[in-house]
């Protein structure tokens, strides 16, 4: 039941994605580009409606972000126009920046609109991501994360520190280099989580699902509870607390070596 599911949601999620920009065959693009400045233990806030958000930690105190502003019509004329209507607006403090894409008032009939934002910023800062409708990409970041979307995934690879990262429909992906001693939560809806940690990592791990599996490999999990929907156990010891949720999916915690 549970396989049927997935492919029920799967098919309806690729025929939504049809039908949302059938018939519109004109397309228009720019970019949007700014350069900032965020004092060490700064906040970055990016809010998204629909695009991708893909952040990428780097040395230093720049904050470059680059967003792709794609407006589609039924014509390439009628997408030129619409585009200047695609809104980004940034609040900007030595201590936070929040860059969010504006809302489009009404309802638009044979049109739309897509925002992809490719972010690179101070690993160590506060990260507060948010989308509705598209994926958010983590890379390297090693400071506090907050990511949440509704329609789409979160993946991170080599990560460090804490986060927490959730997302309704869409699986949760994330591949830590170091785990710390802060919390680490990954959950969802409708869709799987996969943990990938190092051969050290210090954690207590709760896992839990309604429908679907818990596998283990790669790692020694010494599990003081385990049942179909729910294992917990610790890794060298225990530490870190991660906790892993979904309802309708499996989870997976693995050593890094066997991620593909």
């Amino acid at each position: 039941m549970l396989r049927r599911t997935a492919c029920v949601v799967a098919v309806a999620a690729a025929l939504t994605a049809c039908d949302m920009y059938m018939g519109m065959a004109g397309r228009a693009t720019d970019d949007w580009t700014k350069t900032y400045q965020l004092a060490p233990g700064g906040e970055l806030h990016i809010g998204n409606t629909n695009g991708r958000i893909d952040v990428e930690g780097t040395d230093g105190s720049t904050v470059e972000v680059r967003a792709e502003r794609i407006a589609r019509a039924t014509t390439d004329e009628a997408a030129k126009e619409l585009l200047p209507r695609i809104k980004i607006n940034d609040e900007v403090k030595p201590d936070r920046i929040a860059i969010d894409t504006e809302r489009m008032n009404g309802i638009m009939l044979g049109a739309g609109v897509e925002v992809r934002y490719h972010v690179r910023a101070p690993k160590n800062v506060v990260f507060d991501i948010s989308n509705s409708n598209g994926v958010i990409t983590l890379k390297a970041l090693t400071g506090r994360v907050k990511a949440h979307t509704t329609n789409g995934g979160v993946r991170g690879s080599d990560m460090s520190g804490q986060i927490e990262a959730t997302t309704t429909n869409g699986g949760v992906d994330i591949d830590f280099a170091t785990v710390g001693s802060d919390p680490i939560s990954l959950s969802t809806t409708n869709g799987g989580v996969t943990i990938d940690l190092p051969d050290n990592a210090k954690a207590t791990v709760v896992a839990t699902t309604v429908n679907g599996g818990i596998a283990v490999s790669g790692v020694n999990l010494d599990t003081t509870e385990r049942s179909r929907r729910r294992v917990e156990g610790k890794l060298n010891g225990g530490g870190t607390a991660i906790d892993l949720k979904t309802t309708n999916g499996g989870i997976r915690i693995r050593g890094r070596s066997e991620r593909g």
